[in-house]
């Protein structure tokens, strides 16, 4: 066996080992004046699941490693230095799409102009359905609802928190039941996303323009490169920009954060539609997977406006492992996919 199949196998076992060893302590801090559930593992937070309207969604913010990384971006709560501020609906990690009947619920912001909001559509929480620190399970109900005050959707949302040695996990199940008929049309934005920190973008030394389906052009500016080193590494084996409108069962962003190695990985469900799911994974620290946008991501190739009639219901599933420390290798990223 060789040295790098030693390796291999030793962080698997540890992995497995992992599995078995019970799950550190979970808790749920519900503060009702700032609208936030704090979520922390063995007293040391992990995530809030934020829903106080300040973003037209709800969302987890901020997300830490177990050692105290910040992984998501600060803007536009708390800005930090040399950060990026444009798209200022990349918020946290978050699950929404681009039209729905016809509504951009992706691209809605607090910058929207008052005059334009007719086109966006706003997702309302509505109440904790479940806070189970012995399970790590916090449930959520929510309503997505159209600018005319119509409600297209119900989500009830399952999170499940857990920790496996310097890996930190959540495990999201969203149900969306449609209220009325419902259509998806295909569109690049969309569906689960997460900003990540400065430091987990990718180098890149052009300013580059994005334009929204409404037309919008947002600039992404070229910035100081200095402690920028993240890295996409996908499943079917594409690493970097290449990643990006490709299909992959998990991806994984890997870089440096204060001399530590730290990534995020999503991972895609078996059962959920579109499997395996397109990525809409940017060099500059948005980090997608859409299942629904496929004639864009296809150039035209695959056609699928996925659509629910009033009373049926649909379910993403999601695992993304928040780690740091040594590097998760594909051998272990794979087993924690099949066991998902």
């Amino acid at each position: 066996m060789s040295c790098k199949e030693k390796k291999e196998t030793a962080e698997s076992e540890s992995f497995v080992e992992s599995i078995m060893t019970p799950s550190p302590r979970v808790t749920f801090t519900n503060d009702t004046v700032n609208k936030q559930v704090d979520v922390k593992i063995e007293g040391e937070l992990f995530t809030s699941y934020v829903y106080d309207g300040q973003t037209p969604k709800p969302i987890l913010y901020p997300i830490l490693t177990k050692s105290g990384k910040t992984v998501t971006r600060g803007f536009p709560f708390a800005t930090r230095p040399n950060e990026r501020v444009d798209h200022p609906h990349h918020v946290g990690l978050w699950l929404n799409y681009g039209d729905v009947n016809g509504f951009d619920f992706w691209n809605n912001s607090f910058a929207i102009p008052k005059e334009e909001k007719h086109k966006y559509g706003t997702i309302y929480h509505q109440e904790i359905l479940e806070n189970n620190t012995d399970s790590g399970v916090l449930k959520i109900r929510a309503i997505w609802r159209s600018p005319l005050d119509a409600d297209l959707l119900e989500e009830v949302t399952e999170f499940k928190f857990s920790e496996q040695g310097d890996t930190r996990i959540i495990d999201r199940s969203t149900t969306l039941k449609a209220l009325v008929d419902v259509f998806f049309n295909d569109n690049k934005e969309g569906m689960i996303g997460i900003r990540v920190a400065r430091e987990l973008e990718l180098p890149t030394d052009k300013p580059v323009l994005y334009t929204d389906v409404e037309g919008n052009i947002t600039e992404v500016k070229a910035l100081n490169n200095e402690g920028v080193n993240g890295d996409y590494f996908a499943s079917e084996g594409l690493t970097g920009n290449d990643v990006w409108g490709t299909r992959n069962k998990w991806v994984k962003l890997e870089g440096n954060i204060e001399g530590e190695t730290v990534s995020v990985t999503i991972m895609d469900h078996k059962k959920n539609v579109g499997f395996p799911t397109y990525w809409h994974a940017r060099d500059y620290g948005l980090f997608a997977a859409n299942p629904l946008g496929q004639e864009i991501f296809s150039e035209g190739k695959e056609i699928l406006n996925f659509k629910l009639r009033k009373g049926e219901s649909t379910t993403f599933k999601y695992r993304i492992l928040v780690h740091n420390g040594s590097k998760l290798s594909q051998d272990i990223l794979n087993q924690s996919f099949n066991e998902f």
